[in-house]
């Protein structure tokens, strides 16, 4: 019995640690970032004490939590630079990293945030962005990405994107297709006219 005890002890540690991030991810999801650590606590059936233990801050849950996602923007950014066609690769990041942080308003806010102490989070953010500015360098060297573009216009369409309000994740999806059609026509060096996705009936927002 004694000598099975620390085996279960960190078994159950490692399961609380991913009912912590599972509950953060879904939270984080569901409504940004503002969220208190105690209620994550509260919805993965911990105490704020074992919270604590595995993530001290904040900005470690959401570092955490937010990794496969980070991984998955980068993958798609290294599938637009490794595109031959440096507009149609800038079109496919742009297309794709809109739809993933659709899926996700928890990882827009995280991804446009800043948090000193969550240094590895930084520290791939910026390769991302540092391949991004690659692609567009290529992209406005070939004449299709007009001249003018920076990469904070990148950042202004994350957290529009992330502003998007539907009734469904399908509906946000939908609809940050057609957004991110709309802002590349705009990008476009020399526009062209191509036939936008189809539009998406979005919810007004009620002001109280």
């Amino acid at each position: 019995m004694t000598n099975r005890l620390p085996h279960s002890l960190r078994s159950d540690a490692r399961d609380n640690r991913e009912r912590i991030l599972a509950m953060a991810r879904t939270t984080f999801a569901e409504r940004g970032l503002d969220v208190a650590m105690r209620e994550i606590a509260r919805r993965a059936e911990v105490g704020p004490a074992t919270l604590y233990r595995h993530f001290p801050t904040k900005e470690a849950l959401v570092t955490e939590a937010f990794s496969e996602q980070m991984r998955a923007c980068t993958a798609l950014v290294d599938e637009g630079l490794a595109d031959p066609d440096p507009w149609r690769g800038f079109c496919l990041v742009v297309e794709k990293v809109c739809e993933l942080h659709a899926r996700d308003r928890g990882f827009t806010a995280a991804f446009v945030s800043a948090f000193p102490r969550a240094i590895d989070f930084a520290a791939d953010r910026e390769r991302a962005w540092g391949k991004v500015a690659e692609l567009a360098r290529r992209a406005k060297a070939a004449g299709a990405l007009r001249p003018d573009f920076v990469l904070d216009d990148l950042i202004m369409v994350l957290m529009a994107n992330g502003g998007i309000r539907t009734t469904s994740t399908a509906a946000a999806v939908a609809a940050s297709r057609r957004f991110a059609a709309l802002l590349i026509q705009g990008m476009r060096a020399q526009p062209a006219i191509p036939a936008l996705p189809p539009a998406v009936r979005l919810p007004l927002m009620v002001v109280t």
